[in-house]
């Protein structure tokens, strides 16, 4: 392959798509902020530890995706795959247990070496947040309400269901791990070789096999909520019943769960058909046993992470650019320069016509989508003025410097 092409399963955001990226991100951003909110931005690469610790060593992403090398010291560095692991070690490293709860929210590129399909890339964007230090069912129901306020602000909410379920605590997991593993070893023998490992390492991941032959003896396997401690059962109740006082409706998926032990409680995921087969665009729940695990403090937490490609995808419309102000000097072109700065630094956007006589340049002032044109010329210098023409109604005026910026204000 050419070298002057993208790397398989990468490609280049070029400013259409940018825009629609940077929506995703803008909008994700400024409702979290509104929930508290504050940004974080780790490294692209930690030392590999940090995500074989947090993802489990024989867990698919570790076994499979992880982008993984050696640095010229020797150390084994990963870029990240996922952003929870970086947060939660900057919660340790930085010392951030004194300032409980935190609220995070993060956004950026991740890396996996997946087969590239439609909205799934091998460099792809995340936004994502993570509450820290609250143990109670308010922290889940304001996380994911925060993540349906961010879907409707970009008007792609009823493209998408909410699913969800409970994992319950290390009791009722226990119970319900040798339930499912009692059950799945009388089915051996329709289970896939990857299931089969899976049964002896991590049973739980079964359930989220695409195998059809595993699928079907999912099907018939015990149930989660069948499982559930009084405190567990009581923890969810109030989850859905939170939910449905925001008017949120969650449908509850009881095959819906998360692998690793110290996973808990609340798991959901933010699914549509919009993009052909059915997709997660935002996902999450509550990892209470995480930071711990890690070597920190014991320190409950929940969040969520959605694809910004995914987001992008769903949206309606491009976001539209603003329409800029041209410039056209008719002559004296160092004081059209002049103008141009002193219209930037006022606020405005403006394009500068480079070259070519007025008509080439007024093409391009349509070409670029301009709302007004300003005249630089001669005369009307000589007159400390220039001329203003509406490019959408051809209405022209005389305008002088001095009031400019007032005069140009109804075309921002």
């Amino acid at each position: 392959m050419s070298a002057l092409q993208p790397v398989r399963g990468t490609h280049d955001l070029l400013p259409e798509e940018t825009r629609r990226h940077r929506r995703v991100e803008e909008v994700a951003f400024e409702i979290a902020r509104r929930y508290g909110f504050g940004e974080i931005a780790t490294p692209i690469f930690e030392f590999t530890e940090v995500f074989s610790r947090t993802l489990g060593e024989t867990s698919d992403v570790v076994t499979k995706e992880m982008y993984t090398f050696a640095d010229r010291s020797g150390d084994s560095i990963t870029l990240r795959p996922e952003g929870t692991a970086g947060v939660a070690r900057a919660f340790i490293s930085g010392g951030l247990s004194q300032h409980l709860p935190l609220k995070l929210f993060y956004r950026g590129p991740m890396f996996r070496h997946e087969r590239p399909q439609k909205g799934r890339l091998r460099q792809f964007h995340q936004v994502g947040l993570e509450l820290l230090g609250i143990d109670s069912p308010q922290a889940d129901i304001e996380v994911i309400a925060l993540g349906a306020h961010i879907l409707d602000a970009l008007g792609v909410r009823d493209k998408v269901t909410i699913e969800i379920n409970t994992l319950g605590d290390g009791e009722s997991r226990a119970a319900y791990r040798g339930a499912l593993v009692a059950y799945l070893s009388g089915h051996k023998h329709r289970l896939s070789q990857e299931s089969l490992e899976r049964l002896e390492r991590n049973p739980l991941r079964v359930l989220d096999s695409k195998d059809e032959g595993d699928r079907a003896v999912v099907t018939d396997a015990p149930l989660f909520s069948d499982y559930l401690n009084e405190t567990s059962r009581g923890f969810f109740d109030r989850v859905l019943g939170g939910l449905e006082a925001l008017g949120l409706a969650a449908t509850v998926n009881p095959r819906l769960v998360r692998g690793l032990d110290y996973y808990c409680h609340t798991a959901f995921e933010f699914t549509t058909t919009a993009l052909g087969a059915q997709g997660t665009v935002l996902a999450g729940g509550r990892y209470d046993g995480l930071i711990g695990q890690m070597g920190g403090p014991s320190t409950p937490g929940i969040g969520w992470a959605a694809g910004v490609e995914r987001l992008s995808m769903l949206l309606d419309a491009t976001p539209p650019t603003e329409r800029p102000l041209a410039v056209i000097p008719l002559g004296d072109e160092d004081a059209a320069l002049r103008l141009c700065e002193r219209l930037r630094r006022a606020g405005f956007t403006v394009e500068l016509g480079y070259s070519g006589n007025l008509k080439k340049r007024l093409a391009r002032a349509n070409k670029v989508n301009a709302r007004a044109a300003v005249l630089v010329g001669g005369d009307e210098l000589a007159r400390q003025a220039v001329a203003l023409r509406d490019l959408d109604s051809g209405e022209q005026e005389e305008v002088p410097l001095r009031s400019l910026e007032e005069r140009l204000a109804r075309f921002r």
